[in-house]
């Protein structure tokens, strides 16, 4: 196994930032350097500990922030300071406005979680792993919500139903290998698709973009 993932959480509730430090610790992956309470006492933990992640819940009342909105001021914060910094932001919110919020500026290194995630500790490992390597997620749970709903529109560059399959997968942050397994479907059939989805939401080929994210966001956005 290699290094441990230096992680910082942030929590107002003490019980669920403990339970969530010692779950992380548990696993073997992450040593939690810093637990805190607040989005000021969160960006003071990063710059004096230099974390590699931070995992934060959405809402921490209290100080100069926008009420209900302090977590992901204080992820783009941690952004525009340490670029570096993975984040990924626990809500308790489904509705993906609050996902777009996150994501408004960039999708790289950042990751939006449904709370009860904390619970299924391989899900919340895997956006830890991403982000850390600069990577993005988005919760399926929003993401399936919404495309219930954006199923009933017919666009004329509407996705296919197989595209709307592996538009979730992606959204889960699987690779193409992995999509390809739980789709039951062949890596070419699965590169035709994602390069057919990445056409139809015009998303060009860019490193400054993490384009799987993007394309979930692109395509469930207003």
């Amino acid at each position: 196994m290699g290094e441990r993932l230096r992680t910082v959480v942030a929590d107002d509730h003490y019980l669920v930032r403990e339970g969530t430090r010692r779950l992380l610790e548990l696993s073997g992956e992450v040593s939690v350097v810093g637990a805190v309470g607040d989005a000021d006492e969160l960006l003071d933990a990063v710059r004096r500990l230099a974390p590699d992640v931070v995992v934060t819940d959405i809402r921490m009342p209290g100080g100069a922030w926008r009420a209900g909105f302090e977590g992901i001021d204080a992820a783009h914060r941690v952004h525009a300071e340490h670029p570096g910094v993975g984040v990924v932001v626990l809500s308790q919110y489904s509705d993906a406005l609050f996902a777009f919020e996150l994501f408004k500026h960039g999708t790289e290194g950042f990751a939006y979680l449904l709370k009860d995630r904390v619970g299924d500790l391989e899900e919340l490992l895997g956006a830890i792993r991403a982000v850390a390597s600069g990577g993005s997620v988005i919760d399926p749970k929003v993401v399936e919500g919404l495309l219930a709903r954006r199923a009933v529109r017919a666009e004329q560059e509407e996705l296919t139903p197989r595209e709307r399959d592996v538009l979730r997968e992606m959204a889960r942050g699987r690779s193409n290998g992995g999509i390809a397994r739980a789709l039951h479907l062949s890596v070419s059939s699965v590169e035709k698709n994602v390069n057919a989805i990445f056409t139809k939401l015009g998303l060009e080929n860019s490193g400054d973009v993490h384009r799987r994210v993007a394309a979930v966001l692109a395509y469930l956005g207003p």
